[in-house]
């Protein structure tokens, strides 16, 4: 299901309005609006029938200028006072989302376009060097690709041996405290279920470069 099935469109929501309260009335009214600033607000307010004095119902809608598409703007009044009429259609009509698919869709392709614009894998922060040869990456005063590759390999070391033992209920587990615990352990643990038939811990400890070794 797209994204959008879930919101009924303007045209839907005002056929089924007239359909429920063919006698009904919609009022739209700009509260407020500043030009500079780029922003409106709209109160509607909607009677089910002619004999109904006060509004049976009443919502809002703000327009914010920045937030619509480039080519949408010239249009953004327009449709927040669209926007405030299906609010309060949907408070009494009920069974559906406020929000319609036309204003979904101005959501989605905002949010677009704020992906777009803060896409950092085609973004290019800065020059990037390039080196041609192992000798110029030394000149720069980089690390070679295989040293890099080397302190990775022990720092993964460090974490976890790579073999796991075995003890007579199969494959024993790694587990080790945590960074921030006041003494460093770890080591091979049985994995039965029931604590008095578990085989004996493989105690491991961590040596001075970094790695964990069985302890003797």
């Amino acid at each position: 299901m797209a994204f959008l099935d879930n919101y009924e469109g303007n045209k839907e929501r005002t056929d089924r309005w007239i359909a429920t309260y063919p006698q009904g009335r919609i009022e739209a009214h700009i509260i407020e609006f500043s030009a500079e600033k780029g922003y409106v607000l709209v109160q509607a307010k909607a009677w089910r029938n002619q004999t109904e004095l006060d509004a049976a119902d009443i919502d809002y809608a703000y327009g914010y200028l920045a937030a619509y598409p480039d080519r949408m703007k010239r249009w953004f009044v327009e449709d927040t006072i669209t926007s405030a009429k299906m609010r309060v259609m949907a408070n009494l009509l009920g069974g559906t989302e406020k929000a319609t698919k036309e204003t979904m869709y101005l959501v989605k392709k905002s949010n677009d376009e704020i992906a777009k614009d803060n896409d950092y894998w085609t973004t290019k922060f800065g020059d990037v060097p390039s080196y041609k040869t192992a000798e110029e990456v030394e000149q720069a005063g980089l690390a070679p690709l295989e040293s890099s590759l080397n302190y990775i390999h022990v720092k993964r070391e460090s974490v976890e041996p790579a073999a796991a033992p075995e003890c007579r209920h199969g494959s024993m587990r790694w587990n080790q405290s945590k960074p921030d615990a006041a003494k460093s352990w770890a080591g091979y643990f049985c994995t039965y279920k029931d604590k008095d038939g578990q085989c004996k811990p493989q105690w491991h400890v961590l040596t001075s470069d970094g790695t964990w070794k069985p302890q003797v």
